[in-house]
């Protein structure tokens, strides 16, 4: 691993401990290279459940946009979310682990756009997401 992957590394893990709402939903970054990012979600029914048992649609699309926040800030550029369309394919059931995947489709000067897939720990498709986000600045990652 390089010397810049491993600073972007333990410069986005960091920036996203001190995130309170990822606290709240306890995502954890698992790995984070440069237009690409894995999260993970446990589904507790207390904080993530729906009247169902299941992921409420909701945290699910937190995990998403997080996710793809996280694409976009590795890229350099300080983003707010302009569209998020998100495909409920499976739910994930209490206990079970949520891992999205995301990357960067176009990284453009004014929009990127990015991709997220969500799996469960057995590697079932349980979403499929895509957004849509404006740079307001950048952020130095050196």
């Amino acid at each position: 691993m390089t010397d810049k992957i491993a600073r972007l590394k333990e410069k986005l893990h960091n920036l996203y401990k001190r995130n309170p709402f990822v606290g709240l939903l306890q995502m954890k970054v698992e790995d984070v290279k440069e237009g690409e990012a894995k999260l993970s979600m446990p589904i507790i029914q207390s904080i993530h459940g729906n009247l169902y048992g299941m992921a409420h649609g909701g945290a699910t699309a937190s995990l998403a946009d997080t996710a793809m926040g996280l694409v976009c800030v590795s890229l350099g550029k300080k983003v707010v979310t302009l569209d998020l369309n998100i495909n409920y394919i499976y739910g994930a059931a209490d206990g079970e682990t949520m891992i999205a995947v995301a990357k960067v489709l176009h990284n453009g000067q004014h929009t990127v756009v990015v991709e997220a897939e969500h799996h469960d720990t057995a590697g079932r498709l349980l979403a499929k997401a895509r957004g849509t986000f404006f740079v307001v600045g950048n952020l130095d990652l050196d």
